[in-house]
């Protein structure tokens, strides 16, 4: 702390205080007479904390007044485009999605000592590590024979009884024998799809979505159906009916209604309503992948889609990789009408899963610490979040646009005049940088100009030079290169950086459906 320069320990002080809300836009800065008695300082450090945060668009001066708060720079960008739902699907066909990402995560891996961006995981320290460890102790000294006794089939009975239990809080009553625990959500996804659908049926998606889901629907033979998806309100309904009525072989829907993936868009609870109803109507099984709904900035957890199932139509997926404890892959599945083809599916192909990971996690969810440890997961994520945002709105080149979600660990980037993701990604993989391009997120090439960015990384020199660096990236490889600086310096003051954005359309207003090479 002593080599950082007293006038920026000072404005991180500030700059913390604006973050809580304790300033808040148009509240004013102490005067710089108040700052040098209030901190001991000189003058010529008072004037250094206040121009340095003006010349980081935290605060504005005003002649003759002093500074002011001012609004950060990212909420001066243009929000993204919402998509069309009135057009005729697309019935184009696409190569699959497998190669691609195989490709990316060949590429990734081979980068040692990387800074990687790419991935949805809060670091490490963000997780309950020594709780869980020390359970885990407890646990083995209490029962030593725990490791050589199979746990049942659907899993540890305390850790059902935890799960079924907070389930009343997102509105879905469900009995611990109607959840079976699997290996992480993937494999509940897995189970669900195989057990609703036939290698060559079509499954609608959002689009863009999560290119884990593209790999599933691909290794077991489906076709997916690309539904538009608002940045803000999730899978387009109007878009989905259309779908229906157009294509009589969709066998399955599915989204994730809350902090979406990649677009961190929240799906209201009357769009779920309407969306389950849809569903109900023409028989058709609707998906729910809940993986991140307990990151949500929210003092009360939104309803999950299942809370408004009236006829076993809802298969709920969902785990505790993102918001407990990555090392553990535990995940789980309440499945309906489906339940009973989902066990016996489950038992075909990988048989029960160990007991004590499950016990360890339901003792410490059952305990006021897990509530605990999420409030400050959720803390650490937004203030994370958001200095990512205002660091893209400066150092990025305009017309960057940013969908800032309410939660959760990633921020959905829109490049301007269609850079090509690829592009941003192959240069700053040559400087040990990894972005995860937008191409991944669906078999079209329609968001080759996104990028998705992790932010679960705690905010520090790295991540921010890393920051920066991807912004001047950006810059020499968009229009204009020539004029354009190839190095990342500091961010140019507001009025100088706005970014406005260009009008263009987040998912090209298609339904777009891709075949899918089946598995060997």
């Amino acid at each position: 702390m002593d080599s950082i320069p007293l006038y920026r320990q000072l404005a991180a002080h500030y700059l913390d205080a604006i973050r809580a809300g304790s300033l808040k836009p148009g509240d004013k800065l102490p005067s710089l007479r108040h700052l040098m008695r209030r901190h001991g300082i000189s003058l010529s450090t008072a004037l250094q904390l206040c121009r340095s945060m003006e010349s980081e668009g935290w605060v504005e001066a005003r002649e003759r007044s002093g500074y002011f708060v001012r609004r950060p720079r990212r909420l001066a960008m243009a929000p993204m485009d919402e998509p069309a739902a009135d057009r005729a699907p697309d019935p184009a066909q696409y190569v699959g999605i497998h190669a691609k990402v195989s490709d990316f995560v060949a590429r990734r891996r081979q980068v040692p000592e990387k800074l990687d961006l790419s991935i949805a995981r809060g670091a490490p320290q963000l997780y309950p590590a020594e709780a869980l460890r020390n359970a885990m102790t407890r646990l083995l000294r209490q029962r030593p024979g725990m490791l050589a006794v199979a746990a049942p089939l659907k899993g540890h009975p305390p850790f059902r009884e935890v799960l079924a239990q907070r389930s009343l809080r997102v509105g879905m009553a469900i009995s611990p024998e109607e959840i079976l625990v699997t290996n992480g959500c993937i494999e509940a996804l897995n189970l669900a799809l195989r057990a609703v659908a036939q290698p060559g049926d079509t499954v609608a998606v959002e689009s863009p979505t999560f290119y884990g889901l593209l790999q599933v629907l691909e290794s077991l033979g489906l076709q997916a159906l690309e539904i538009p998806t608002s940045p803000q309100t999730g899978l387009s309904i109007e878009a989905l009916d259309l779908a229906i009525r157009t294509y009589d072989n969709i066998k399955a829907v599915v989204v994730v209604p809350h902090l979406q993936n990649p677009l961190g868009s929240v799906m209201p609870d009357a769009h779920k309503a309407r969306l389950a109803q849809l569903c109900e109507q023409h028989a058709l099984p609707l998906i729910e992948d809940d993986t991140y709904s307990e990151l949500l900035d929210a003092p009360v957890q939104p309803r999950a889609l299942k809370s408004f199932d009236g006829a076993g139509n809802v298969i709920h997926c969902a785990s505790l990789h993102k918001i407990l404890a990555p090392g553990l892959r535990l995940g789980w599945i309440a499945a309906g009408r489906w339940q009973a083809r989902v066990e016996m599916l489950k038992f075909a192909q990988t048989r029960n899963n160990e007991a004590l990971a499950q016990a360890a996690a339901g003792e410490f969810m059952a305990s006021g610490g897990y509530d605990r440890h999420l409030r400050h997961l959720r803390q650490c994520l937004k203030t994370q979040r958001e200095q990512t945002a205002d660091t893209i709105a400066g150092c990025f080149p305009p017309g960057t646009r940013i969908n800032l979600p309410p939660g959760g660990l990633q921020l959905w980037v829109e490049l301007p005049e269609r850079l090509s993701s690829m592009r941003v990604f192959e240069a700053a993989l040559a400087e040990r940088i990894v972005v995860a391009p937008g191409t991944l997120f669906s078999n079209s090439s329609r968001f080759d100009h996104y990028l998705r960015i992790n932010c679960g990384w705690p905010y520090g020199e790295a991540v921010d030079a890393a920051l920066r660096r991807l912004g001047a990236i950006a810059t020499a490889l968009g229009p204009g290169a020539a004029r354009a600086p190839a190095s990342a310096g500091p961010a140019s003051a507001p009025e100088d950086r706005r970014i406005t954005g260009q009008r263009t359309q987040v998912s090209g207003g298609m339904l777009l459906q891709s075949s899918n090479a089946r598995a060997a």
